[in-house]
């Protein structure tokens, strides 16, 4: 091979192996999450109230297998293992690119469903450590519409208060975390379209850098079998 499709070959296979171990620790990191599972019933429960989880571990495993027959095509010269690389990156540059497409076109109803999570969160919500407790953390936001969701049931969870040691009235957060949540995303969104565009240019660019290197695999095989 050339020094150009040679040069090719290992870039391939560095930035497949770095992607692979980013879908290796995504794997891990939702297995830690995910609670722990002991029968059918805990599944299903698992299953409706731990979709992070699951979609850190589904995610994780996509890029891991895509990752896979980069780097066992680039390395290994194998014209079927970068063929099917590249029809999976071209996959999931389409779904991207469509993903990016709706959030264009469709913000307001892309923000009514960001609003439908906390809904769902704030009905699965439990006395123990959930998602709910992780919104009213990170957004520093308290209850559904407001603070004033928990009043009835007489306490407030610590995630909702400025200083959890000293969970009062007067230290609890006001705005209500569905409203935090929409405002968060519809000021993020353009820094998310963007992103993702810069990410399928990648995705693009890798795509090519495949199908050449596929290409010139075939070549060369012709070539030493004649």
């Amino acid at each position: 091979m050339s020094c150009g499709i040679s040069m090719v070959k290992y870039i391939l296979f560095l930035f497949n192996l770095l992607c692979s171990i980013c879908g290796v620790l995504l794997i891990v990191f939702g297995a830690m999450l995910f609670s722990n599972v002991h029968s059918l019933d805990d599944i299903k429960e698992a299953v409706q109230t731990q979709q992070v989880p699951i979609t850190m571990i589904v995610l994780g495993a996509v890029i891991l297998l895509i990752s896979f027959f980069g780097c066992c095509g680039a390395i290994r010269e194998s014209y079927c293992m970068s063929m099917t690389y590249s029809i999976l990156l071209f996959v999931l540059m389409v779904g991207q690119l469509a993903l990016v497409t709706y959030m264009w076109l469709q913000k307001d109803r892309y923000l009514v469903i960001m609003g439908d999570v906390v809904e769902r969160a704030w009905e699965r919500r439990t006395r123990k450590a959930d998602y709910m407790d992780a919104l009213q953390l990170s957004m520093e936001c308290c209850g559904k519409n407001g603070y004033e969701d928990y009043s009835f049931q007489g306490y407030f969870p610590r995630s909702c208060c400025k200083d959890p040691n000293a969970c009062r009235i007067e230290t609890v957060y006001r705005r209500g975390c569905k409203a935090t949540f929409v405002d968060f995303w519809d000021k993020n969104s353009d820094i998310i379209k963007y992103a993702g565009l810069v990410i399928a240019a990648i995705e693009f660019v890798g795509f090519i850098f495949a199908c050449c290197l596929a290409n010139n695999i075939r070549n060369y095989r012709r070539r030493r079998d004649y």
